[in-house]
């Protein structure tokens, strides 16, 4: 809906309020009028039920109204005598429609001095879990949203199984648009595995539902900064169809902020052109310097004559390679799919059987169980992920001939490359664009070469209709030759360059994708892809800021003794209170 039709929509609901309750406002000592006057005739409910005006303010937050309107009509209900828990289930199983009932079917009184303390244990119980679950809603949407490394894109800035505080106000909160959704969750619900919103968008055809009518536009709470070059992002994922998060299922067309979240590196911002240069960022023709925490990786071919050690490479902490293993007697059908369950490569086409591992080989416990007699193959040459850190320590070892960063050539297509036209533009990772980042206001030429790079844009998230005849190009129905940007646009990409599905991928960030700010990490997990029963935390990241310059400084200390600090606090003070209570 737009503004005009939000404002249509809250009126009727104003009506309906006023039609439903403006008997209950005059037992209550109240004028009827004062039932019909939007944002007053829910201050002075308040007054009624005795509850604070600000309850207001959270009855026009989207989500947390959805939480706080069935406690007004509880509490509304409750003003009036109507206190069993069949009054509690009928006004929330009619949507609040059984005042209607109370209005003008029943001769109730009004109990100006009703006492607000649940009458029951259960009742406190519910009434305490309500309210914390607004107040932590109210911080999740507005303010700092919790947040899991769930891939290596940003490996080894950010690390696989590093848990973050998210700020929302940094670059201005973005208010919900799915009005109908549940709190504390993003697109799916727990143990249920189903969406947790209503909004239903044809994937065919893009058209919507009734329930879409009630999506809000987008709108964002003021920031106190842009997002810049160099920021760590979590974005809404432009590309996403997925009803669930790393899930394959039927395509489903998201409402923006459903979209699943990603964290990645702004290294474009609006106005920008963009290149990658063998590997490298370049920014209106000057490459980007990342900031030094960063930890950009990148494939290498690693020579020896006499072989790469497994030792070596694990002794400088390197650990993005694979170990190969050759049986010394053929293995069996039973091992071969033991092996495979467990997620390792065989192949016993040839003889002897090969298999291949990640970095952490097969453990000897393994070896013992599926009764395994395998030898380890390290070849003169071997590939691995590393860090700038990781290359020098290698050259720096004898035993280690060379060391050669692996470049897609340029001209070369990498497949699954924006804009997924190889014919007109045959770039890969490493040698990428030219490329235009868009800015809200900026206007470029359209033409059958160029509407690749700004189709999505123009037809997905500024809302035309795109056709291309020939050479020609029609938006909304008419030929076109140029076309002006509505918002800006942002290029994001991971620091483990090789391994990041990002912008060079699917493209452009929207600036109503962008969620937040990464600042702060308070846990960090090791094999974090392996079970809970296989974590171990990466104490040093514990409690740890994300920006900033030099290498991270763990705070956890300072926060456990903030805590004991109150726990004596609280103690001594109930003990003193409870002497001068006698």
């Amino acid at each position: 809906m737009n503004g005009t039709q939000w404002i249509i929509f809250i009126l009727i609901i104003q009506v309906i309020h006023f039609l439903g309750t403006w008997k209950l406002y005059i037992k209550a000592g109240r004028k009827a009028w004062e039932a019909a006057i939007p944002v007053y005739n829910g201050i002075v409910l308040m007054k009624i039920i005795n509850r604070p005006w600000w309850w207001v303010i959270l009855l026009f937050i989207p989500i947390i109204n959805l939480l706080m309107i069935p406690v007004v009509w509880v509490e509304t209900i409750r003003s009036f005598g109507k206190n069993t828990l069949l009054d509690t289930w009928l006004v929330i199983l009619t949507l609040g429609l059984y005042i209607y009932y109370i209005n003008y079917a029943e001769d109730v009184t009004y109990i100006e001095d009703r006492s607000l303390k649940p009458r029951t244990g259960l009742g406190e119980w519910v009434s305490s879990i309500v309210f914390a679950i607004v107040a932590a809603t109210l911080v999740h949407t507005y303010f700092i949203q919790p947040y899991v490394i769930p891939t290596g894109s940003l490996e080894r800035t950010l690390r696989v199984g590093d848990f973050l505080f998210v700020s929302k106000f940094h670059y201005g909160a973005r208010v919900p648009m799915t009005t109908l959704a549940a709190p504390m969750v993003h697109d799916t619900l727990p143990v249920f595995k189903t969406r947790s919103y209503l909004a239903d968008v044809d994937p065919e055809t893009h058209k919507t539902s009734w329930i879409n009518k009630l999506q809000l536009p987008y709108m964002r709470l003021p920031g106190f900064e842009k997002v810049k070059k160099n920021d760590i992002v979590v974005f809404s994922l432009p590309s996403d169809t997925l009803y669930q998060f790393f899930k394959a299922q039927k395509a489903v067309i998201k409402p923006i902020d459903k979209k699943s979240n990603y964290v990645k590196r702004c290294v474009g911002t609006p106005g920008d052109s963009l290149a990658v240069i063998d590997g490298y960022v370049h920014i209106n023709g000057e490459q980007l310097t990342l900031s030094d925490r960063a930890k950009p990786m990148y494939e290498y071919n690693i020579y020896a004559q006499k072989g790469v050690s497994t030792r070596l490479l694990l002794s400088l902490n390197i650990d993005e390679f694979s170990r190969t293993y050759v049986s010394n007697s053929p293995l069996t059908t039973s091992q071969i799919q033991v092996l495979r369950n467990m997620g390792y490569g065989v192949f016993s086409q040839n003889s002897p059987d090969v298999i291949i591992t990640d970095s952490k080989g097969i453990q000897p416990e393994t070896i013992r169980a599926v009764r395994l007699s395998l030898k380890e193959i390290t070849g003169r040459e071997r590939n691995a992920n590393m860090t700038n850190e990781m290359v020098t320590a290698l050259r720096k070892d004898p035993a280690i001939d060379s060391v050669v960063k692996i470049i897609d050539p340029k001209g070369s297509y990498g497949g699954n490359i924006f804009p997924q036209k190889p014919n007109l533009y045959p770039w890969n990772n490493d040698n990428f664009g030219p490329i235009y980042i868009p800015e809200a206001g900026a206007t470029v030429d359209i033409n059958a070469k160029t509407i690749p790079l700004y189709k999505k844009i123009i037809r997905d998230y500024e809302h035309n209709d795109v056709k291309v005849t020939g050479q020609k190009v029609f938006i909304n129905g008419e030929e076109a030759t140029s076309y002006t940007f509505k918002q800006d646009y942002y290029w994001m990409m991971g620091d483990n360059r090789d391994h990041s599905e990002d912008s060079r991928t699917w493209g452009y960030v929207p600036a109503d994708h962008i969620v937040g700010k990464p600042v702060f990490l308070w846990m960090s997990f090791d094999n974090f892809t392996e079970g809970i029963a296989n974590w171990r935390p990466r104490w040093e990241r514990v409690f740890t800021t994300v920006g900033g310059s030099g290498e991270p400084v763990s705070y956890r200390w300072y926060f456990v003794a903030l805590i004991v600090g109150w726990f004596v606090f609280d103690f001594f003070r109930k003990r003193k209170k409870k002497k001068e209570n006698g």
